[in-house]
């Protein structure tokens, strides 16, 4: 019983797994989040490096001008994200399912999205000209140089987006070190560059973008190259046909990562705006404020970047140990992420607080009042950057146990709720240095929420008995034959329909039994795989499904799927197998439901419900199923066309059953 194409599976998920489970957490943290602490760093060093050679060689006004193009860049950096995250986490789950013969349409779709959302920024900007940068926050003093500087950043958009969607592909394609190498070698050019265009050259800021674009292409030629000797996956040029199937799944994937870049646009135009506005009414002018805030955010994306980049190495480690029921090393592995963003936000803390001049110089000295504004500033600002850190890295965990409807409020409430809301009050009672002290304010409120949300998942975690995989479940003897695959609405008594149509064929059947395969497959706990719909939140199915250890799960109930129909005959209920099982022959799709008031009253009767509690257990379930399947197919679940036979259970299980066995017996 094997499929009409053999796919190439890859390691299994409990080969990958198990040390995740049986090394320490004192060697497996750093083995994961020390690169990832790099790549972050690489990431943000062309826009860093440029606001040093540009203040030093231009002043502050060109710092405030680069400034006012970094939220178009930033838009561009979430797009990229969007397509190169969400392409990534689909390149992972193929290869995790061993078929990846199908993924070179979606790696293209997106990385050819992402170079046309570049096209797009291009367009947009060009068109707008000046009015887009005034409403960015260029003044008349800035104007000239924000003009100069973007007119060529924005050239190379397109291809920048292409790159980086392009790394995150790699990085998922087993290449880290080369999508690594490929940005570290545009970065360093970019260094290299930056120095002879500005100072040698005389070329000013527009020497700083000519550098920093030749940077980005030099590093989206290396990434495109790797095409030709991707390991998992093939592009052809006709993949490169715009294709919305390919694209879809790739969306709900990426799009926490580009809600995160979104929000950081809305942080820096409402921060540019007032610092302008409220920066006019002082002795500082218009520019010195906003300059100021532009490198005292290039030195909190630093020490940021560096706490994510641990916490986000801790997530493979923190979700498969909670998946696996083994919360003890999870609570282990969130103290090490702790200690160590304290012990690197602290440090930061010490040197920001102790020689903020230091710091200041390094992007450029132009004038005392300039410097005195900009050191007092630092320090407010970055007061309780301690704060900020642990409260991003708690919110990773929580994405990383798949608690997205927490994490992914927590993850934006201190920059779009409460330091937007800070900026716009407190200036109005102390001027523009209430813009900086609004970043302390917000920290300590969203640190304050942060952690009583903390405590409460920290205690369910302590209450919880770590578990390992028992009743040990193997595959049941077979005989060649037909599949089975039901799909059934809640209350349609599909499950009992089911185990009918197994017995009257003689046949095993497969349901609960199949999440204790896949546990032992996997390594994670059984209870977990059984609940993955039961614990995704209503209004964010996508976001939970596409956490590490959610999908970790699915790729094992698929391999457990494709196991049990190569060893023959069966019927499996549920998680999609109609699906997992298209490219197999001989398999039969049913998809069973019922009135909605025939299946209240079969939840009624079975989990003793009201009729409320019923109807509302119907529509939560159901959705869950919708949102699952459509997760790992694309396609809608109840969709008839996808099934060989629907059927309306309201006739009686013993009917429905029979009719089902009848169809199977009687079809060509």
């Amino acid at each position: 019983m094997k499929p009409i194409e053999n796919a190439h599976p890859l390691e299994q998920p409990q080969q990958q797994g198990n040390y995740l489970i049986t090394e320490p957490i004192r060697k497996l943290l750093p083995k994961f989040a020390i690169p990832c602490v790099i790549s972050l760093i690489i990431s943000c060093l062309y826009n860093i490096v440029d606001q040093i050679f540009v203040g030093n060689g231009i002043g502050y006004l060109g710092n405030a001008a680069t400034g006012i193009i970094f939220p178009i860049t930033v838009i561009g950096w979430g797009v990229s994200l969007l397509f190169g995250d969400g392409a990534a986490a689909a390149l992972s789950l193929s290869q995790g399912r061993g078929d990846t013969k199908n993924t070179g349409k979606t790696m293209a779709n997106s990385i050819l999205l992402s170079f046309l959302s570049g096209v797009l920024i291009i367009v947009v900007c060009y068109l707008c000209g000046d009015n887009i940068l005034k409403a960015l926050g260029a003044t008349d003093a800035t104007i000239v140089l924000t003009r100069d500087y973007g007119n060529i950043i924005f050239i190379m958009i397109p291809l920048a987006l292409a790159q980086n969607t392009l790394a995150a592909i790699i990085r998922a394609d087993g290449n880290p070190r080369y999508a690594m190498m490929s940005m570290a070698v545009g970065a360093i050019l970019n260094i290299i560059f930056d120095p002879i265009t500005i100072f040698v050259w005389g070329w000013g800021i527009r020497g700083a973008a000519y550098a920093t674009i030749f940077g980005q292409f030099v590093s989206f030629v290396l990434c495109a190259l790797y095409l030709c000797r991707s390991k998992t996956f093939r592009v052809r040029l006709s993949d490169f046909k715009p294709n919305w199937n390919a694209i879809k799944p790739v969306i709900p994937l990426g799009g926490s990562s580009f809600l995160t870049q979104i929000s950081i646009v809305i942080v820096t135009v409402v921060n540019n705006k007032l610092l302008v506005s409220y920066g006019a009414m002082s002795e500082y002018g218009s520019d010195i404020p906003l300059a100021a805030f532009v490198v005292i955010m290039k030195l909190f994306q630093i020490v940021l970047n560096i706490a994510i980049g641990i916490a986000a190495g801790a997530q493979p480690i923190i979700g498969f140990n909670y998946g696996a029921k083994r919360y003890d090393r999870v609570k282990e592995a969130v103290k090490y992420v702790i200690v160590w963003t304290l012990i690197t936000s602290a440090v930061a803390t010490v040197l920001f607080e102790g020689i903020p001049l230091m710091f200041i110089q390094l992007f450029g000295s132009d004038g005392e009042l300039y410097t005195t504004f900009a050191v007092k500033c630092l320090r407010i600002y970055l007061s309780f950057i301690i704060l900020t850190c642990i409260q991003k890295a708690c919110a990773i965990f929580l994405q990383s146990i798949g608690k997205a409807a927490a994490a992914i409020p927590l993850s934006i409430i201190r920059d779009v709720v409460f330091l937007i809301a800070f900026s716009l009050i407190i200036p109005t009672y102390i001027g523009v240095t209430g813009i900086f002290w609004a970043a302390p304010a917000a920290d300590i409120l969203a640190m304050v929420i942060t952690a009583l949300v903390l405590l409460r998942v920290w205690k369910q975690l302590d209450s919880a008995k770590d578990e390992h995989v028992s009743d040990i479940q193997t595959i049941k003897p077979s005989r060649k034959g037909v599949i089975v695959t039901i799909a059934r609405e809640h209350g349609s008594a599909g499950k009992h329909i089911g185990q009918l149509v197994a017995e009257k064929l003689g046949i095993p059947c497969y349901y609960k039994e199949m999440t204790a395969l896949a546990a032992q497959e996997s390594g994670l706990a059984k209870e977990f795989i059984s609940d993955i719909n039961a614990n995704s939140p209503v209004l964010m199915h996508d976001l939970y499904l596409s956490t590490a250890v959610v999908q970790q799960a699915i790729i094992a109930q698929e391999k457990i799927i494709r196991k049990i129909a190569d060893n023959g005959s069966c019927v499996i209920i549920g998680r999609a197998a109609d699906y997992v099982l298209r490219d197999y022959e001989d398999v039969v799709r049913i998809f069973i439901h019922a009135p909605e008031v025939y299946r209240i009253q079969n939840v009624m009767k079975n989990y003793g419900d009201t009729e409320q509690e019923g109807k509302n257990s119907i529509a939560r379930s159901d959705a869950a199923r919708t949102a699952y399947y459509k997760n790992i197919s694309g396609l809608e679940w109840a969709n008839a066309r996808q099934y060989n036979l629907c059927i309306d259970s309201s006739i009686g299980v013993e009917n429905t059953a029979t009719s089902i066995c009848d169809y199977i017996k009687n079809r060509k």
